[in-house]
């Protein structure tokens, strides 16, 4: 059982890395195409759509803290492992 909160905890942590790097990548170079920056944003983007729909005021003044929203949230699910 241990086993399985582990793993569970480790793909906790690598899905915020990756949230983390799109972030990153998309404040320094927004326009960069790659496959692997592709394929990390289509990883992200279901989930934050999701928090964009349901939580329309995460977007103010042009600033989107759906990121900040869905690391939290990992996050509270971490902690209640």
């Amino acid at each position: 059982m241990n086993f399985i909160f582990n793993v569970i905890n480790g793909l906790i942590t690598l899905y915020i890395w990756i949230i983390i790097i799109v972030i990153l990548f998309s404040l320094a170079a927004p326009h960069i195409k790659h496959p692997i920056l592709d394929f990390l944003y289509s990883i992200i983007n279901p989930p934050l759509e999701f928090i964009r729909e349901k939580m329309p005021f995460v977007i103010t003044n042009g600033i989107d803290f759906s990121p900040l929203v869905l690391i939290i949230g990992l996050q509270l699910i971490r902690a209640l492992l």
